[in-house]
């Protein structure tokens, strides 16, 4: 496969109502994991930078270029997406690069803020093709759309996505980043009623916190796109610790972390099986 555009990944799944894996990027073996997940399970990806991972990297052009070539070089449909970048500059720079969607954060902007800036980045991707995911808490939420308690309005989510044109709209149901515990409960009848008013496809962030089931379930309820990092940086350390303690004598990092990227791939593999498996057939 070449590379894919996040759009058509998204609107098949979102045609059918099946759930779409959407993992993050840390460094070269988790996107060499990602994609191998994707041709394990016979289903597409979205590999995601995050605006923490570009500058842990120093800048975006090394781990970009990097990303786009193992998805260029896949045989699963890849996508290459820019995940949660509140410098708009930056979104524009992605789009100018090749990536497939970005995501601006204006999250913890007020609400005209919030549309005007998402309105200049989505000018600019559609001249290129490439979809724009904003997010949206609620109106002045200055602690962004995941502090405790924020919900999405389905009023307001109609509005944004009409005044701003976007692609997806991420959506503050009740999860919470960098969960290492899957214990959050979210709001399946607010899901239900964001996917009613909002014609563009859903996405959960946070999916670390979030059950299996309850995942599972909230794509049921209308979610497409459904992110996941931490869960799988922990999969990734947990295997590294594992393989050091089993050789403790190792030197060669390439041992270790081979390792990692094998843990990453079954479980990004497993995640992505679980999200496809629910359809408007079997709902």
């Amino acid at each position: 496969m070449t590379l894919t555009p996040t759009s058509t990944i998204l609107a098949e799944a979102h045609a059918i109502g099946r759930g779409v894996g959407a993992f993050n990027v840390v460094h070269l073996e988790t996107a060499e994991a990602l994609a191998g997940a994707a041709e394990a399970a016979a289903l597409p990806v979205i590999l995601q930078l995050s605006e923490n991972c570009i500058r842990y990297h120093g800048a975006l052009e090394p781990i970009a270029v990097a990303t786009l070539a193992i998805a260029r070089a896949s045989s699963a449909p890849v996508a290459v997406h820019l995940d949660h970048a509140e410098d708009p500059e930056l979104a524009l720079r992605a789009i100018d690069l090749g990536f497939g969607s970005v995501m601006y954060d204006g999250a913890k902007l007020d609400f005209a803020d919030n549309v005007a800036t998402t309105r200049r980045v989505v000018a600019h991707a559609e001249a290129a093709g490439v979809l724009v995911e904003a997010e949206l808490g609620e109106i002045g939420g200055k602690d962004g759309a995941h502090a405790p308690g924020v919900r999405t309005d389905p009023d307001e989510a109609a509005r944004f996505a009409a005044e701003t044109g976007i692609g997806a709209l991420a959506v503050a149901v009740g999860s919470s980043h960098a969960m290492t515990e899957r214990t959050a409960a979210i709001d399946l009848d607010l899901i239900a009623r964001l996917a009613d008013a909002v014609a563009v496809p859903l996405v959960l962030h946070g999916s670390s916190g979030v059950p299996d089931e309850a995942i599972v379930r909230g794509i049921r309820s209308g979610l497409t796109k459904v992110n996941v990092s931490t869960h799988l940086n922990a999969a990734f350390t947990r295997a590294i610790r594992d393989h050091l303690a089993r050789h403790p004598a190792a030197v060669d990092s390439r041992s270790y972390v081979a390792a990692g990227r094998d843990a990453v791939q079954q479980e990004a593999a497993r995640l992505l099986t679980l999200f496809a498996s629910t359809t408007k057939e079997n709902r």
